[in-house]
Parts: structure tokens; C-alpha cells; sequence
């Protein structure tokens, strides 16, 4: 399990820590001992920052919020003038980074988004955390004339989701795209909605 960090702070630490404990065991292997143990904490630091499970899953869900964020890269996200090409090199760019450089990451998020489903007061954290993702997508979909913002939104992602899930999880587990299988799909979904 390789754990990394952006900042000195602790809290991030032990949240990088669950995120890999996450990744590498799933759920049943996120204990506060486990997190102590493989971040090299003394007994009781991760009970110290998130005193129950439900306060370390947030804790988790927050930080993978951030770096999702981060390979996702908000800030390249093209001026909607720019067309449905510019939305597909960058979609085809933040979509191939969590298949590869990423895939820890992307299988922390389902191992998240499946105790979500589970835990109504998680599901508020979680939902929350893709919102400024969502939100950008469908005010540039908007940008570039879309008739159906929310229902294009919808349909990137959810294609974005499933070829991730699938490549990560699924079927297709042992097979990664590459940048251009992936900027090559979401042209197409793109010319289909958008009339490119």
C-alpha cells in the first residue's frame, strides 16, 4: 500500500491512510487500528481526529474530494467557446488519470460511494463532495448550447462512471483504455448530444 500526502498535516495523513486502507482491503479493513498502523501513528491518533467511523468515513470522503479535484483538474476545463473537441481532451484527460496514475483513488471513491448507499448521513457528505464536478460540467454543456443540460450532464458522467467502474471493477478489469480510446468515445457522445 503506498500512502501519499500533499500537506504535513495529520489529518490528511490518516485520510490518505483510510483512502489506501480503503483501496487495498475495502471496507472491512478500515479499522482506526488499521489507519494507525499502516500511516506508523501511535495507537489512538486516528481516533484522536475522527472519534467514530462514520467521523473517519467523512474524513476520508473529504479528502478524496480534494484529490479527486485535483485529477480532475477543474481548473483545465475548457472556456465552453472552445467547443465539444476542448471538452473532450479535457474529460478524455481527467477520466484516463483515474484509470491509471489514479486507479487507487477511483477504487476507494466505489468502495465510498457503495457505504454511502448504506449510511443515509454519509450520503449527504458524499453527494456533496461531486457536486462542483457536476455543476461545471453542466454549465459548460450549457456554455456550448446544449437543449438538455441535466440530462447531458447525466450522461457524461454517467459514461465517465461506467467506463471507469468497468475498467477498474468490472468486466473489462484487466484492459485500460487508452487517451485517445477515451477521448475518441466521448467525441462521440459529445457530437450526439451537442450536434458537433
Amino acid at each position: 500500500m503506498s500512502v501519499r500526502t500533499t500537506g504535513p498535516s495529520r489529518s490528511d495523513l490518516v485520510a490518505d491512510t483510510a483512502l489506501a486502507l480503503l483501496a487495498e482491503r475495502g471496507m472491512r479493513g478500515l479499522t482506526h487500528r488499521a489507519v494507525d498502523e499502516a500511516a506508523g501513528l501511535p495507537q489512538g491518533s486516528t481516533s484522536n481526529l475522527a472519534r467514530t467511523r462514520q467521523a473517519l468515513l467523512e474524513l476520508a470522503v473529504r479528502r478524496l474530494a480534494d484529490r479527486e479535484a485535483r485529477v480532475l483538474a477543474l481548473h483545465e476545463m475548457p472556456d465552453p467557446r472552445a467547443g465539444a473537441a476542448s471538452l473532450a481532451d479535457a474529460l478524455a484527460l481527467a477520466t484516463h488519470r483515474a484509470l491509471t496514475r489514479n486507479r487507487e483513488l477511483t477504487v476507494a471513491r466505489y468502495e465510498l460511494a457503495l457505504e454511502a448507499t448504506r449510511r443515509p448521513e454519509l450520503r449527504a457528505y458524499f453527494d456533496a463532495t461531486g457536486a462542483r464536478f457536476r455543476d461545471q460540467l453542466a454549465t459548460l454543456v450549457t456554455g456550448m448550447g446544449s437543449t438538455d443540460p441535466a440530462r447531458h450532464t447525466l450522461s457524461l458522467i454517467a459514461w465517465a462512471d461506467g467506463l471507469m467502474f468497468s475498467c477498474v471493477a468490472g468486466s473489462f478489469g484487466a484492459e485500460t483504455p487508452s487517451l485517445e480510446e477515451v477521448r475518441a468515445g466521448l467525441r462521440e457522445l459529445l457530437d450526439g448530444m451537442l450536434g458537433a
